[in-house]
């Protein structure tokens, strides 16, 4: 059966994430394994200095370097970036983007590849904003600014997916490779340019409802300035799609 020889490759950008990594690939070792699926886990440490890269070594003597393949990079290059280094490395045919913090949970995963095979879909991604899926850990004001910054992408861009700035997503990847070839947008943005860019290209998207959790361990990365990118690069976007 052709759904047999499917694998997944997860892509694992990190930085500082030490203490996160080894509770995180645990769980999708454990996740994959229950499940059946055959994958892949794909480390891409930017220059971390808190020994994230040495931890990762470590798993890779615990679980196999098939199973864990550690693809460093020697500075903080982008999210972008990251996806496609680790592309370049990946073995599997659908590729499984998602944050190394502990904020999305492995146990979700096997609902994405239900779902993929079920609609035969090109892209599943995960929503806070439909059915039971939700955000826990982030206080009103974080709150606030995530479901401003959702609507106001909404009515500027319609792009047929209900959570556009999330980043725990499945992707055929012939058509995550051809979605990089098109964006153009850094940080936070860039995840919103996948989902726009992918409804330009009439790719098609199934969504699953998820929980988010706010990092376990380490200091969040969202700050003013990210906000401020966030909206020049929406203006960009509806500008130009």
């Amino acid at each position: 059966m052709a759904a047999s020889r499917d694998k997944y490759s997860v892509l694992l950008p990190t930085y500082n994430e030490r203490e996160n990594l080894p509770l995180i690939v645990w769980l999708l070792v454990r996740s994959f394994r229950e499940s059946g699926n055959d994958f892949e886990i794909i480390v891409i440490d930017d220059g971390s200095p808190d020994g994230t890269q040495e931890i990762a070594e470590q798993l890779i003597k615990i679980y196999g370097s098939d199973r864990i393949l550690l693809r460093p990079r020697a500075k903080k290059l982008g999210l972008g970036t990251a996806y496609i280094h680790g592309m370049k490395h990946a073995t599997g045919n659908f590729i499984i983007i998602m944050d190394a913090d502990l904020s999305h949970h492995p146990k979700f995963i096997p609902e994405f590849i239900r779902k993929q095979k079920e609609g035969n879909f090109d892209i599943v991604s995960g929503t806070r904003y439909k059915g039971n899926g939700g955000v826990h850990g982030w206080d009103v004001k974080r709150k606030l600014i995530s479901r401003g910054a959702n609507f106001l992408t909404q009515v500027l861009l319609r792009p047929g997916a209900s959570d556009l700035t999330g980043s725990f997503r499945l992707y055929r990847k012939e058509v995550l490779q051809k979605l990089m070839e098109k964006c153009v947008s850094k940080g936070y943005v860039f995840q919103m340019e996948m989902i726009v860019r992918a409804r330009q290209l009439e790719y098609s998207i199934g969504e699953v409802p998820i929980s988010f959790v706010d990092r376990v361990y380490g200091e969040s990365k969202l700050g003013g300035n990210e906000i401020v990118s966030f909206l020049k690069g929406l203006l960009t976007l509806f500008a130009t799609t």
